[in-house]
């Protein structure tokens, strides 16, 4: 009785030092995390992480891609099989607390007057280990977060999957549109040549006019077999991400892409209620909490009775108690070392929150830039076309120089190309945000 007693206060001793006690989350101030593009912090309720990817990405042939790269993509099948190892993990934990079972049949051969024989003696055993200082309870308890934490490995990759397929597919977007700004420009510019020839064979202008809308013309025929290696180049980017061999894509065109919807990042609570990295996060530190309880609970007895029941039905059962003592500085170790990783792991959760911050605030300021800047752009490339036209005709009266034709071609050119990369960053923009927001849960 006295052991008993001696044995139930040990526990309750125990579990003041928090060997039973659940992880809580630590408390982390996010409410000023981040800022939006005029520099105050985020208040709004609704987030865009609270809308399916398909109100996202409303693109037929890229939802077609996206749902395609779901059920194929190596990384996220990878991802599903971690978590099917962790539920089992789960179970075998959880198997613990029961009574290991076994049968026992000894037998004994002899050899008599040429023939043999055989006696056998069969036997039903089990072993149970009881918890009472908390080690099996921690390690379920570890297995439960080690699920948690596999489960939104496999969001993670989900998110990124869906984010990565939506920028690739949109730089596709984007170098089919220059490869036609570029087509139109060759075939604009040999007509040009070809009127620049005439109006030296009339004297309008001189052969060093024309070797310059000649050579003008073949850089931009060079910069056409480059946008078209990039295009395949990138086909084949997409085509691995989605678990394919290299192969063409079917796709819309960047102008058709529409948003639909108020871009708004949410209170930053959102980030903690989707972000699957801020999650796993979270849930690490829980198991290396766990973790330490069970380093702790290392240094107290481990008890376990033996029972075993005979085919005559004889029956027998001992308890056993071990008591650590001579390896109790190697546990004294393993716990220093589990409150390390502990607050480590502690140390990283702040961190994950912190750049998760930081990359919704970028978001943010990037998308915001693109919207600024589409009137500005718009204006240019009018402004830019006129230019060319008069240019072309002031150069046919005469009051104008072949040089300022090529610098107006140059200028509209390059301001086509820009206004592809402005809408090429916004779609991007809205992905980021999405992805930072961790949208797109299951």
């Amino acid at each position: 009785m006295k052991k008993l007693f001696y044995i139930a206060l040990c526990a309750t001793t125990l579990s003041s030092c928090n060997i039973y006690k659940n992880f809580e989350s630590p408390d982390m101030n996010v409410a000023q995390s981040y800022r939006t593009p005029d520099g105050t912090q985020s208040t709004d309720t609704a987030s865009i992480a609270d809308l399916s990817w398909t109100e996202i990405y409303t693109d037929p042939n890229l939802q077609a891609l996206i749902n395609y790269g779901l059920e194929n993509n190596t990384d996220l099948l990878v991802a599903i099989e971690k978590v099917n190892e962790a539920k089992a993990a789960l179970m075998s934990s959880k198997l613990a607390f029961f009574p290991a079972v076994g049968v026992y049949l000894p037998a004994n051969l002899s050899y008599s007057n040429g023939s043999f024989g055989a006696n056998y003696d069969a036997s039903v055993t089990a072993s149970w280990e009881i918890d009472l200082f908390g080690k099996l309870l921690n390690e379920k308890r570890k297995a439960q977060v080690s699920l948690m934490m596999n489960q939104e490995y496999q969001q993670a990759v989900k998110t990124q999957l869906v984010a990565t397929i939506a920028d690739y597919y949109f730089n596709l977007l984007a170098l089919d549109k220059q490869l036609n700004i570029y087509t139109m420009t060759e075939k604009s510019w040999a007509v040009s040549v070809e009127t620049i020839k005439a109006m030296k064979e009339g004297g309008m202008t001189t052969e060093a006019a024309v070797a310059q809308y000649e050579a003008y013309h073949a850089s931009i025929q060079a910069s056409i077999p480059e946008i078209k290696a990039a295009i395949m180049k990138q086909e084949n980017a997409l085509a691995a991400l989605l678990g394919d061999y290299a192969r063409p894509i079917t796709r819309g065109k960047i102008d058709e892409q529409k948003v639909d919807f108020d871009i708004k990042a949410g209170v930053p609570m959102q980030l903690l209620a989707n972000r699957p990295d801020v999650k796993n996060a979270e849930h690490y530190l829980a198991s290396m909490y766990y973790n330490t309880n069970t380093a702790r609970s290392a240094f107290y007895p481990n008890i376990v009775i033996d029972a075993s029941l005979g085919w005559n039905a004889a029956f027998s059962a001992l308890a056993s108690l071990t008591q650590p003592l001579f390896y109790r500085g190697a546990n004294k170790a393993k716990l220093e070392i589990a409150k390390a990783q502990e607050e480590e792991a502690r140390l990283q959760f702040k961190q994950t929150l912190t750049d998760a911050a930081m990359e919704v605030s970028n978001a943010l300021i990037a998308y915001d830039a693109e919207i600024q800047k589409e009137v500005s752009r718009n204006m240019q490339i009018l402004s830019l076309y006129n230019a060319v036209e008069y240019t072309n005709e002031l150069l046919k009266l005469g009051s104008s120089t072949y040089l300022e034709v090529i610098e107006a071609q140059q200028s509209l050119l390059s301001a086509l190309i820009s206004k592809t990369d402005d809408q090429l960053n916004k779609l991007n923009a809205i992905t980021s945000l999405y992805h930072a927001l961790g949208g797109g849960r299951d």
